[in-house]
């Protein structure tokens, strides 16, 4: 694409590329006079501003020289310093060398001139700056003069050794990129000299033995030190020779691109696979080397271009300067020209308009065909990534690169390298005992050895309660976990009786109350009685009696008493109830509300633990009346401990992990830190494991693979409790829960424990993440899994064209089916991003190379249950044309692995940062084939319909009807023809309008279907008769048959 010009009659040069802002200097040629016939010469110097949009070039400085140049060259000699652009130097007429201080020409300052040397006896047409001495300047002239110029020193010039015989011009001079003192000069005889400074002669001469190379031009190769091109300006022997210095009896490769002489040659220094060229058929083309195919070509110019140039800042970038008076930039990346011709109408338009817009310009269609220029056939080198890597699913680490030393110029084999990183190896090792507990059931010792290893009090705690899930008559052992022992209790009771006896048997001091009197009375009446109970049966009856008993009497005064007396007579139990409570006489209350049935004692219970407060009332209250939900909810939270023990002792089954529930919401939402912490517990005991995930959730934000794994520990050893419980379809997990499934499981995928990660999914889940991961796991462990039933496809399918394949399906223009394409199934097509339209992947065999090989070195595979089809297309939906990058895919068999060496040992996964190459990698290298590899169009390239795009196609245009018999001779010649005419197609002008004509016929077979352009009497080609219909493509066969005369292919009709 164009993106700057300049109307000047010059020679070009460019600012290094250590020079910003970009500059271009033009000086006058001195092999060009425009209608004026002046001889003035002029340098001028331009900014060059990709930003700006304008053709134009910013005007920087100018000056008026004493004589017109032959050859321009601007050096970065003295860019070091402050304020310097560099130097300029030009060679003109009469031996005259000048050279300039930029700086000065821009500031318009001091004087810009430096000197004026006239050592040469000629024309000075070969100029080049030392890449490696900045001040070192080689000029050559005519008689094969040669002179090297030190910049600081310019009164004697150094001579190259003596003069070649016979005497010639000088036509390129070339420093060596690699070597600081080889200096190359090329004669127009076709012989060209390679000097070796430190020596001051001539080491060797490379010749054509045609006698017919006139060299323009002369370039050494940028990497390799020993390689240079020649170009011949000669019409009958138009070539660019490519020489190596180590076999110089011949030329190494031989372009022949151009039909006539070569004026100038420029060879990228970004990338050493393009060569620049223009010559005499008006073309400049774009080389590439190693293919010796043209990969960009300019439209032809009017006219020729003598000079063109590279730019060394920007390596897409490059100029042109033409016989016409024109110097134009251009770039190789290739862009439309649109924007640029409107821009110029609008231009055009404002300069007639005279304040009144004129209508928009209407461009031809050929002119806008025209004017779409390709980019590069191939990505240059400056766009390539020369190494790269990226992390792949399951830990797997992807490097590509070039060896860092190339010893042969050869192109080497681009290797990829597939590595398994291992960066949590603890992790891993505590993953694997966590597996094998739970395989072989021996989760009761995994939980004691966690709870021993436990440095918390707290984790040591819910491990034991953990523990204890997975054992029997757990509600007990939980009460032991918590300190509250029935056998303890008992023996402290027992202990506590003891005591108060033997305080009782001491010596009673005097003035003993009525109830001391009475409960020895009591003792001594119970002693008796039990002693004659086992001497006599006979005396049973007697002791019905009590003998020696004081009489008692019923109070029947007005008191409180006597109301009670009245009361209990009556058998009306409630009053006497009533009037107990009131006068405090609880005891005497409880015994009568027993008497009087369980409703009133509920009542008298109720008044009583109303009225009554003291420090156990409370306690008393939930255990008599059994309301756990309020001691859930009122209790104070430091006795937790003694709720939990409450809900383990009286809950019944059925509210027990409700309330436990409760109890651990509770203390996370109303206590710290420490209480969140032990809500687990809470959790633990009510087999909650999704509260338990929460609980965690809120304790940890900081996400980190052990914390991680921690939690998966516990989390699993309850969900076994759980299964063992409940049986293994009792358990569902959660969301929470399976969210940090997911994340442990992509963790250990990470790690490449791709068949532990596996295990730790939930098997009957419908969650879509679980699922995604579950498939992704199962297919990247590859044949670690083969024999296995594979997991549901986890995405939604979207049916986008089911037609039955027939004989009459056509092929995109040029191509073939490359293989036989297997039987559909009777489910329906699923759109594939990965497969392309013109080569369906089949799926691959099993590598042989299994076992502990396949740890580090993967292979590509596809799941035979899901092989991918080809994406079917309905009539007149085809392809676009493929990206002029994206190479064609190879016509073929399916993907094939490379085999790798029977000695290959697959290195040791990676623990640290790697810093170099191993020395076991770097001694694969040699033994790797080159891959072979099978390029496919990405989703969404233009070489592909999109998704988006077949949902946007009409319905009705899905499906095609089948051709009438009597037309299919009709298609099957019209196809014909047009396969050959494919076949001789050249350039990309016939190519497009071949297409052009088969979407014609196309939409003519589409009407033959439907029966709107056939008569009813056709009975084949031969009594067919095109409609009248004005306005369709009807005539679409004939117009091809006449499209093939014109384009001069009759030999196809």
């Amino acid at each position: 694409m164009k993106l700057k010009e300049l109307e000047r009659p010059a020679v070009q040069a460019w600012s290094p590329a250590s020079q910003y802002p970009l500059y271009l200097a033009t000086g006058t040629s001195a092999q060009q006079l425009d209608s004026s016939f002046s001889t003035n010469g002029t340098l001028e110097i331009f900014e060059v501003d990709f930003r700006d949009p304008s053709l134009d070039l910013k005007h920087k400085g100018v000056l008026s020289a004493s004589s017109r140049f032959h050859k321009l060259i601007w050096g970065s000699f003295g860019s070091g310093l402050l304020e310097s652009s560099g130097v300029i130097a030009g060679g003109g007429d009469n031996g005259m060398l000048i050279l300039y201080n930029v700086t000065h020409i821009l500031s318009s300052g001091k004087e810009p001139v430096i000197a004026q040397k006239q050592k040469h006896t000629g024309a000075v047409r070969a100029l080049d700056f030392n890449p490696f001495q900045g001040n070192l300047l080689a000029s050559g002239a005519s008689d094969s003069e040669v002179f090297i110029w030190d910049l600081n020193n310019l009164n004697v010039p150094m001579t190259l050794g003596s003069k070649s015989q016979p005497p010639e011009d000088v036509k390129a001079l070339s420093w060596n990129r690699q070597a600081q003192h080889i200096l190359s000069s090329a004669h127009p005889s076709g012989k060209a000299v390679v000097w070796d400074l430190r020596k001051n002669e001539p080491i060797i001469k490379v010749s054509d033995h045609s006698n017919r190379m006139h060299c323009s031009g002369l370039a050494w190769h940028p990497d390799i030190a020993t390689q240079l091109v020649l170009c011949s300006e000669d019409d009958r022997l138009p070539v660019i020779q490519l020489w190596d210095l180590r076999f110089a009896s011949s030329p190494l490769k031989v372009l022949e691109s151009h039909s006539r002489g070569i004026l100038s040659v420029s060879w990228s220094q970004a990338d050493a696979e393009l060569l620049l060229t223009s010559a005499k058929d008006s073309q400049i083309l774009c080389l590439n080397l190693e293919s010796s195919e043209v990969v960009y070509k300019l439209p032809t110019q009017s006219s020729w271009c003598f000079e063109v140039q590279w730019c060394p800042r920007d390596p897409s970038v490059f100029s042109a300067a033409s016989f016409d008076g024109w110097i134009s930039l251009y770039s190789v990346m290739g862009r439309s020209w649109e924007v640029q011709h409107m821009r110029l109408a609008d231009k055009i338009s404002s300069s007639f308009s005279k304040g009144q817009p004129l209508p928009p310009l209407q461009v031809p269609e050929q002119v806008a065909q025209a004017s779409l220029i390709p980019p590069l056939k191939k990505p240059p080198k400056w766009i390539r990534r020369p190494t790269g890597v990226s992390f792949a699913f399951g830990g797997k680490l992807v490097t590509f690169g070039l060896p860092s030393t190339r010893l042969v110029p050869q192109p080497c084999p681009r290797l990829v390298f597939i590595s398994q990183v291992t960066t949590e190896s603890e992790f891993l090792m505590r993953s694997t005992e966590l597996q094998e507990a739970l395989e072989s059931g021996n989760l009761l010792n995994y939980c004691q050895n966690k709870s021993q290893q436990a440095l918390l009090q707290s984790e040591k705690m819910l491990w034991q309660f953990l523990k204890v899930t997975l054992e029997q008559d757990s509600r007990m052992k939980f009460l032991k976990l918590l300190g509250y022992s029935k056998d303890e209790l008992q023996k402290k009771v027992a202990t506590w009786l003891k005591s108060d006896v033997g305080l009782g048997e001491g010596p009673q001091p005097k003035g003993n109350d009525l109830n001391s009197d009475r409960q020895q009375a009591f003792c001594s009446q119970a002693s008796k009685h039990t002693t004659e109970e086992a001497s006599a049966s006979s005396a049973f009856f007697d002791e019905l009696v009590p003998q020696n008993m004081t009489p008692w009497e019923i109070p029947i005064t007005k008191d409180v008493d006597g109301l009670l007396s009245q009361a209990l007579l009556l058998g009306e139990l409630g009053p006497a109830v009533e009037l107990c409570l009131k006068e405090e006489r609880f005891a005497d209350a409880i015994i009568l509300a027993q008497a009087g049935g369980a409703d009133l004692l509920k009542q008298t219970q109720e008044r009583y633990l109303a009225k009554k407060k003291t420090k156990i009332s409370s306690l008393l209250a939930c255990v008599v009346q059994k309301n756990w939900k309020d001691v859930v909810c009122t209790c104070s939270l430091k006795n937790w401990r003694e709720a939990l023990a409450l809900l383990l002792t009286y809950s019944s089954t059925e509210k027990f992990p409700e309330l436990c529930d409760m109890l651990g919401t509770r203390m996370e939402q109303e206590g710290g830190r420490a209480l969140t912490s032990e809500a687990r517990l809470c959790y633990v005991c009510s087999g909650s494991v999704e509260r338990l995930v929460e609980c965690w959730a809120k304790c940890h934000q900081a996400l980190s693979p052990m914390a991680l794994q921690d939690l998966m520990e516990k989390a699993m050893v309850l969900n076994r409790s759980l299964e063992l419980l409940r049986g293994p379809h009792g358990v569902s997990p959660g969301p929470a829960t399976t969210y940090r499934v997911t994340q442990y499981a992509n963790l250990l995928a990470a790690q490449g424990s791709l068949a532990t990660a596996m295990s730790f999914l939930p098997r009957d889940c419908a969650q879509p993440p679980v699922q995604q991961l579950r498939d992704r796991l199962f297919h990247a462990q590859g044949s670690a899994v083969l024999g296995q039933q594979s997991p549901p496809f986890p995405y939604p399918r979207i049916v986008v064209g089911a037609i039955p394949h027939s004989k009459e399906t056509s092929y995109r223009l040029g191509s073939q089916p490359s293989h036989q394409v297997p039987t559909p199934s009777p489910r329906p097509r699923v759109f594939t991003p990965q497969s392309s339209p013109a080569m369906p992947l089949a799926p691959s065999h099993p590598s042989p190379y299994q076992g502990p090989r396949m740890q580090n070195i993967s292979d590509y595979r596809a799941s035979g249950s899901q092989a991918i089809q080809p994406l079917p297309l309905g009539p007149g939906v085809r392809p676009g044309p493929q990206d002029s990058w994206k190479e064609a895919p190879a016509p073929g068999g399916n993907l094939q692995r490379n085999k790798l060496p029977e000695t290959f040992m697959a290195p040791a996964p990676i623990t640290a940062p790697v810093m170099s190459l191993t020395p076991e990698l770097q001694g694969i290298l040699p033994l790797q084939p080159p891959v072979s590899g099978v390029s496919h169009a990405p989703p969404g390239a233009p070489g592909e319909l999109s998704l988006q795009q077949l949902q946007h196609l009409p319905p009705e245009k899905m499906e095609r009807k089948e051709l009438p018999p009597e037309h299919q001779s009709l298609k099957s010649s019209f196809e014909a023809l047009l396969q050959r005419c494919s076949l001789s197609a050249t350039d990309l002008k016939t190519k497009r309008k071949l297409e052009e004509a088969a979407q014609r016929l196309e939409c003519l077979y589409e009407k033959l279907c439907e029966g709107t352009h056939c008569s009813s009497g056709v009975g084949g080609p031969s009594t067919w008769q095109p409609p009248h219909v004005p306005g369709l493509p009807s005539l679409a066969g004939f117009a091809f048959v006449a499209l093939c005369l014109d384009l001069h292919l009759w030999h196809c009709v």
